[in-house]
């Protein structure tokens, strides 16, 4: 059986690269607008009883001018599942124990022109290892043009890798971020994987490089939609449509989101968890 323990280091170094590569790109749009808003970080330890080594992560939050309220999370994590929860997770009826790392963004908008969006990749292991992830927009006042940049970006990530993914994991996506309740996406997509098992090193090494260009994707895409939007002029009618369309956001987060499940079930930090949530909404 395959020890994941520096496999799982290597992705904790690479999220954290990225997580620091995300957070300059975001200030460097706040002084571009001429804001000097920088992200406030707050580490956090996990406790579970009887484990010497629960992890712990890293919160990183900005709220700017540009930004009106961005996320950035890191976390690394390892313990056991409840045995109720374990019947939840892929390979977790094999062994009850896991290790988690990932990254985790979510960004709210000031300008109701330029889109939200969400961005998270992980590694996890049970009795299985295998990496997750994706990017999705969520445009209050969705742009063709933007949905199809965004798209391209990762729909090229992913033929650099296999030619089924794109197509399998814009579906996924789709179907994903969906509200049942409200009959409505909750933007305008993205791709969404996970399970993506790894049985040997050369896998977990296919897979690991797919996962890192899904983040460099999301670098290179997003920033370039907001520097695109972010001085277009709003009136108070769309700024009042931002914040309605924020609750649906809020429904999804807290009521269908897998990754927020996970993070309450396993003891993480709740502010960390709960940094998806917009700092203003409104339901009619």
């Amino acid at each position: 059986m395959i020890d994941w323990t520096p496999h799982t280091a290597r992705a904790k170094d690479w999220f954290e690269s990225l997580r620091d590569r995300i957070c300059a790109e975001f200030e460097a749009i706040e002084r571009e607008a001429g804001s000097d808003a920088q992200f406030e970080y707050t580490g956090w330890d996990r406790q579970e009883a009887g484990n010497e080594n629960p992890g712990g992560g890293v919160r990183g939050v900005m709220k700017g001018q540009v930004f009106e309220k961005v996320g950035v999370n890191v976390s690394t994590v390892s313990g056991q599942f409840s045995p109720e929860f374990a019947r939840t997770i892929h390979g977790a009826d094999e062994n009850p124990g896991f290790t988690a790392t990932g990254i985790s963004l979510v960004a709210h908008m000031a300008n109701p022109h330029v889109p939200a969006v969400h961005m998270n990749t992980r590694f996890l292991t049970t009795g299985k290892a295998w990496f997750g992830g994706g990017a999705d927009l969520n445009p209050p006042i969705p742009y063709e043009e933007d949905t199809e940049e965004f798209h391209a970006r990762f729909r090229a990530a992913c033929a650099a890798h296999n030619p089924t993914y794109y197509e399998r994991f814009k579906k996924w996506a789709d179907e994903y971020f969906f509200i049942p309740h409200r009959n409505v996406a909750r933007g305008v997509g993205g791709i969404f994987y996970d399970h993506l098992e790894c049985a040997d090193d050369p896998e977990w090494d296919r897979n690991f490089a797919f996962t890192k260009d899904v983040g460099e994707a999301f670098l290179d895409v997003f920033p370039r939609i907001v520097r695109k939007r972010m001085s277009q002029e709003w009136t108070p009618a769309e700024k009042e449509a931002q914040l309605e369309w924020r609750g649906r956001y809020v429904e999804f987060n807290l009521v269908y989101d897998r990754g927020t499940l996970f993070g309450l079930k396993t003891g993480g930090n709740i502010d960390a968890i709960l940094m998806s949530l917009p700092p203003e909404v409104k339901w009619s």
